[in-house]
């Protein structure tokens, strides 16, 4: 006597099902699903070779490269975990990076977060020929150069009597003689954060001015109805709700600008900073780059640098991507 086995399928391919399961494997739905939407894929085929060649190749890279000795001009040494080792136990000035990138994230980015949602917000409130106006002018900063916004706020806060604040405060008499913003240790820091936070309003920005503008009025007639009198009320229990998934987006842009801060520190005092008391995680990385050309070890601050910018995303996805 012969049996005959029958296997079966995934429905609508020709692919069997996991043994001992009854159920198909997640490779098996993969396939099935890029079968079925053969032609969304054939669409996205361009992103994902531009995003795999120039983001997903790059990290890979960094991480094998973070392992490594190289200076560009010899091959990369493999060191194992050397780089990592210097990183937090011999560079004091990598520490010292840290805990003044997080000390300006934990300021610019709650506070660029809810300025710009709030402005976003008072913006929608206007009558919409006058909007175009007033966006225009809080985000211009955002996409104006820090090179170019360097040489106002070096006016601003030159540390002579040419200074634009120091006079003003001479000639008030609040100070008696010129205080220099950019050269002291204490000050550096506040100024570099009052700069970034001019310059934030950003895409983020936009993001909730496009979902402030795309909520439904039938809710709020429905809130009226319900017993919602003030604005206050309204943004409470019917704007935030429904803007979640800008909110959501604006978070995590808000937390990448905030870890990525360089070009204000850099264009306002330099590099290094006076005794790198505006030192940042990326101004380190730049410095181990392109200056000394040590690309392992930069590798590793880049890779550190990552890891902490994935952390703080999951966070927020945890936070704000719930129902």
């Amino acid at each position: 006597m012969s049996s005959t086995a029958t296997t079966k399928t995934v429905p609508g391919t020709d692919r069997p099902l996991s043994p001992g399961t009854g159920k198909p494997s997640k490779m098996s739905l993969l396939w099935a699903n890029i079968k079925r939407h053969k032609l969304s894929y054939l669409f996205l085929a361009p992103f994902l070779l531009l995003f795999t060649f120039f983001t997903i190749i790059p990290i890979f890279t960094s991480i094998g490269l973070s392992f490594s000795y190289y200076n560009m001009i010899e091959s990369p040494r493999f060191i194992g975990l050397s780089n990592y080792r210097l990183l937090f136990v011999d560079d004091d000035i990598f520490l010292k990076a840290i805990g003044i990138t997080f000390n300006f994230a934990m300021i610019t980015g709650p506070v660029g977060y809810i300025m710009a949602f709030m402005l976003a917000w008072l913006i929608s409130q206007v009558p919409v020929k006058y909007r175009f106006f007033y966006t225009l002018c809080f985000y211009t900063p955002s996409i104006t150069s820090a090179t170019a916004m360097s040489v106002v706020w070096l006016y601003l806060f030159a540390g002579d009597r040419k200074g634009l604040i120091n006079y003003w405060a001479l000639k008030l008499g609040i100070i008696q003689e010129p205080y220099l913003f950019l050269q002291n240790v204490n000050s550096i820091v506040p100024v570099i954060i009052i700069v970034s936070l001019w310059m934030s309003m950003g895409i983020g920005f936009l993001a909730f001015l496009a979902g402030l503008q795309n909520v439904s009025k039938e809710l709020y007639e429905a809130g009226a109805i319900d017993g919602i009198k003030f604005k206050l009320q309204e943004l409470w229990y019917i704007t935030i709700p429904s803007v979640k998934p800008q909110l959501l987006f604006g978070a995590v842009l808000q937390v990448v600008f905030s870890l990525q801060v360089f070009d204000v520190s850099v264009q306002l005092v330099g590099i290094p900073s006076p005794l790198y008391a505006g030192h940042t995680i990326l101004t380190h990385l730049f410095d181990y780059a392109f200056i000394k050309f040590e690309m392992g070890y930069a590798s590793a601050i880049a890779v550190v640098l990552f890891l902490i910018m994935l952390g703080l995303n999951r966070l927020i996805f945890k936070w704000l991507g719930r129902d």
